[in-house]
């Protein structure tokens, strides 16, 4: 009986070994808030439809996050005339938690369609938000 515990002690000690030295990190941090927005009077105002001369701001409040958390803001052309389906525009990261703003702007102005931002957590799918530009407004 002494054998078989001293052998489930030496593999135990083996496993933490392993799990320390692979810089194992069980983090906290999750989004508690996402949301797409536009500015009024220097506030975010949210909105999942964008007149074709505004910045597209995304909004998302990481909670729990270590600061070596990083959020990643993907923007997409889902569904726009002339563009690829699904084609990425850009990408942003930021290292920390909180409350953060990401931000897309164009020197032009945005065609009519549908689009959508994906909000990466330490580099996994957290949450995807779809918003369109419609130049009737």
């Amino acid at each position: 009986m002494k054998n078989k515990r001293n052998t489930i002690l030496g593999v135990s000690l083996v496993l933490m070994v392993i799990v320390v030295a692979c810089g194992f990190s069980a983090s906290t941090a999750n989004i508690k808030d996402a949301y797409t927005a536009r500015e009024v009077n220097g506030e975010a105002e949210a909105t999942t439809v964008f007149a074709p001369d505004e910045v597209f701001y995304c909004m998302v409040t990481v909670a729990n996050a270590p600061d070596d958390t990083v959020t990643k803001a993907s923007w997409y052309a889902v569904d726009v005339p002339g563009v690829d389906a699904n084609y990425l525009i850009d990408e942003t990261e930021i290292t920390g938690g909180g409350e953060i703003t990401f931000d897309l702007s164009n020197d032009q102005y945005w065609p009519d369609g549908k689009y959508r931002v994906e909000i990466y957590l330490d580099g996994e799918l957290d949450t995807t938000l779809e918003f369109s530009v419609d130049s009737t407004m």
